[in-house]
């Protein structure tokens, strides 16, 4: 079974929610964790040797660089990358939707990705192993009256994923998406919904694990997930 012991892992988006839930799940299991976000409240009160953290934006191609050399020099290399920094803006009246709110969510959900892939891929392609796991979300599969920007940056991002997949298998490195439906986290801020019917954090912290536990030679392209009572 491939083990994450000892692996190095990069997680965006790491300081809360799903991130922060995903981050002490590897480390649990022996990971090496180092997370990247725009946060300043990272996980430093966590006390643990094997977590780095840095301050920074993956739509910016130069905080990607920075934390990218960062984790080299923390440790060595990175093994996995599991892409989760995310941001979701509604807007149910695209005709009074501002270009700021189009562009903030582009650059994190599918810039911020790409930013992220290629720091990786200089690093796993030598090596010729490596695995990219990007946190997509059902609305990559499914879209939104309410959200069509949303749902549009993550078909984007789901579409590069699936085109990397193709693109890099022969050379080892694996890619994977996982498409979790409503997780309930701060994402969802002041908004009045049925929290109750949502997916944990440690959710999609297991699911993340679970790919990670399977044997070398197995890839898993993508994995659908959803709170049944979501879904009754």
């Amino acid at each position: 079974m491939e083990n994450v012991k000892d692996k190095v892992c990069f997680i965006t988006g790491g300081a809360g929610g799903i991130g922060r839930a995903i981050s002490i799940h590897l480390l649990e299991k022996g990971a090496k964790v180092f997370e990247m976000s725009r946060s300043k409240k990272l996980n430093n009160e966590l006390d643990n040797s094997n977590l780095h953290s840095f301050q920074g934006d993956v739509s910016q191609e130069k905080d990607v660089m920075q934390a990218f050399s960062h984790c080299i020099e923390a440790f060595g290399t990175v093994d996995v990358l599991i892409n989760n920094a995310g941001i979701g803006i509604p807007s149910p009246n695209l005709a009074e939707t501002d270009l700021e709110t189009y562009d903030r969510m582009v650059n994190t959900n599918m810039r911020g990705v790409f930013l992220c892939n290629r720091e990786a891929l200089k690093i796993m392609k030598p090596k010729k192993q490596g695995h990219i796991i990007t946190v997509v979300s059902m609305a990559g599969q499914r879209t939104n009256p309410n959200a069509p920007l949303y749902c549009a940056s993550k078909f984007g991002a789901r579409g590069l994923s699936s085109g990397l997949a193709d693109q890099v298998l022969k050379e080892g490195i694996k890619v994977t998406d996982i498409n979790p439906g409503p997780v309930d986290s701060d994402y969802w801020g002041d908004r009045k919904v049925p929290r109750e019917k949502f997916l944990q954090v440690e959710d999609v912290a297991r699911v993340v694990g679970f790919i990670l536990s399977q044997p070398e030679y197995m890839l898993i392209r993508e994995i659908n997930f959803d709170n049944m009572k979501w879904l009754a």
